[in-house]
């Protein structure tokens, strides 16, 4: 990220309607002008995602779950089925939609997690994240 990132996105988000509109809806940015070609590399490739691990050694995450949320975002999410579990480095959102879905179609992806949470669903979300990471799909 730029220096000032949260204050150059407020003004960007005041000056462009569409673009406010796409941070309403998917709490992310397409053409993110706060990131750095850099930035943009680690974002792509998901090396953002690696100091995670480290929350997964200490028990505070899952390397399966839902994707944690900000607690600005926590209002953005209906009822109470996703606190049940433990947020993930990666998930079913993840691996699905994550770059064109809105987040209230993230919050159904964790619903859907939430209802066929099982080994098998954990190993083939790993699998496919493997797959999504080596792709450079992520955004």
């Amino acid at each position: 990220m730029i220096p000032d990132a949260d204050a150059r996105l407020e003004e960007h988000l005041k000056a462009n309607p569409d673009a406010a509109r796409e941070w309403r809806t998917k709490q992310k940015l397409q053409n993110d002008h706060r990131l750095t070609r850099v930035g943009s590399f680690i974002r792509r490739t998901s090396i953002d995602e690696l100091p995670q691990v480290w929350n997964v050694l200490n028990g505070t995450m899952s390397l399966v779950g839902p994707r944690p949320m900000m607690e600005c975002q926590a209002e953005l999410y209906p009822g109470k089925r996703y606190y049940r579990q433990r947020p993930g480095i990666t998930g079913l959102w993840q691996i699905s939609d994550r770059h064109t879905s809105d987040f209230a179609e993230r919050a159904k992806f964790d619903d859907a997690y939430d209802r066929e949470v099982s080994l098998m669903t954990d190993l083939r979300i790993l699998v496919a994240t493997i797959g999504v990471v080596f792709r450079c799909t992520g955004v």
